[in-house]
């Protein structure tokens, strides 16, 4: 079985740390990067079947211009961005909600984002499998696609 791998693009060391141990302890293979560029140096070197900027990075266009660099790599790697703030509750998260309902954090007209909560370590391991996953299934769709 081949393992996910995981491009993890955030600047703030701690964050960066504490996510890549969370990460491989649930079987990921997480690279870190302290800045875009060296993140775009490694989406050029190796193949990821997730990457995930942080939303904040060293000015606000350098997370999703990441994340649009990615996308138009060959081998299309699942994108978001990711909060690492403290977030008081989930119930919180689920009163930020979009015109139609939805939590706006889960909006797909939006990027995609991974809120990261002291207290909800499982959640973030949900999301990252989501993310992968849906990947997946995108890729298989296509593949019947081209078949056909």
């Amino acid at each position: 079985m081949r393992v996910a791998r995981v491009l993890l693009a955030d600047t703030a060391l701690a964050s960066r740390l504490a996510l890549k141990t969370i990460l491989s302890t649930a079987g990921y293979a997480v690279s870190g990067a302290a800045t875009a560029a060296e993140a775009i140096g490694k989406l050029d070197e190796n193949e990821y079947q997730l990457v995930l900027a942080d939303l904040r990075a060293e000015s606000e266009e350098a997370g999703p211009h990441l994340l649009a660099y990615a996308r138009q790599k060959e081998f299309h790697p699942a994108t978001a961005l990711i909060s690492s703030d403290i977030i008081a509750s989930d119930a919180s998260m689920e009163s930020d909600t979009s015109a139609a309902g939805s939590p706006a954090w889960e909006d797909e007209s939006r990027h995609s984002a991974v809120h990261i909560s002291n207290e909800n370590v499982y959640h973030l391991l949900d999301r990252v499998a989501e993310l992968i996953s849906r990947r997946a299934d995108r890729r298989i769709n296509q593949a019947v696609l081209r078949a056909t």
